[in-house]
């Protein structure tokens, strides 16, 4: 980091003393000749586009992954719900019933926390009575089943709990605002002062554009907070086949209520 300081530093200290020291010999134009401020705001504009396109693209990518680690843990726990079916009745039932819950607390509990990038102890307690479940089968053949296809939904949880939070750390967000203002300042001097109705609807335009771009890599950024967010629609539909399946061949009462926390007993 300082080299890199001490390197832009020197170059900018290097470039103005070339200029004072070796122009004259150089050129034979006149000392008050050289770039305007419009030409310094061309490299600056293309430099304001280069990086909210890379940083779009990076934000972009953690929402793509929280889209996919949501579809994949709701994946993993109906599976944990089907293959539950081959282990003995006490078992079934209660892997089951937590898959039911689990998915409850996930959608009521955790999905709203995840859009200040926080995340929620209440699956927790589920998935922790799922792997309680699983002792007594120990040594069975659905014993290694069970344990995989848990194992596959916790990570999927993992990924998306840890996209959850800004993959854009903040100085790097406001580095982005700090620049559009500069160059949107240094486009607004290059105007004219008069007859310039045209270049003021092209920098309306421009401006509206970057900002915009900037909105959208703040809104992505945030996978299960801002406007463009991931729904809980894939563990929601999860939760309501185990539900259905759990009513359907159990006659106990679920251990939790709608918002997956347990009953008072």
């Amino acid at each position: 980091m300082l080299l890199v300081i001490l390197v832009a530093v020197v170059a900018l200290l290097a470039g103005l003393g070339a200029n004072r020291l070796l122009r004259p010999r150089l050129l034979s134009e006149d000392d008050d000749t050289g770039m305007a401020v419009k030409d310094l705001v061309g490299p600056l504009l293309t430099l304001t586009v280069l990086l909210l396109a890379f940083v779009l693209v990076t934000a972009n990518g953690s929402y793509g992954k929280a889209e996919v680690a949501s579809r994949g843990e709701a994946r993993a726990l109906d599976q944990l719900t089907e293959t539950a079916e081959y282990a003995p009745k006490a078992q079934r039932e209660r892997i089951q019933a937590d898959a039911v819950c689990y998915a409850r607390a996930v959608r009521a509990q955790e999905w709203p926390a995840m859009a200040d990038g926080n995340g929620s102890t209440a699956p927790s307690v589920w998935s922790t009575d799922v792997r309680h479940a699983f002792r007594p089968l120990e040594g069975e053949p659905v014993f290694g089943m069970l344990v995989a296809t848990d194992g596959k939904r916790s990570d999927e949880r993992e990924e998306r709990l840890t996209q959850a939070t800004a993959s854009i750390p903040g100085p790097i967000f406001w580095f982005l605002l700090a620049t559009l203002t500069i160059t949107v300042m240094g486009l607004g001097i290059c105007v004219p002062r008069r007859n310039n109705r045209g270049q003021i609807v092209t920098l309306v335009v421009i401006t509206a554009l970057l900002t915009t771009t900037l909105c959208i890599i703040r809104d992505v950024d945030r996978p299960f907070g801002g406007i463009i967010d991931v729904q809980p629609t894939a563990i929601t539909e999860a939760g309501r086949q185990a539900t259905r399946d759990f009513l359907a061949h159990h006659t106990a009462e679920l251990p939790c209520d709608n918002q997956g926390k347990r009953r008072a007993t």
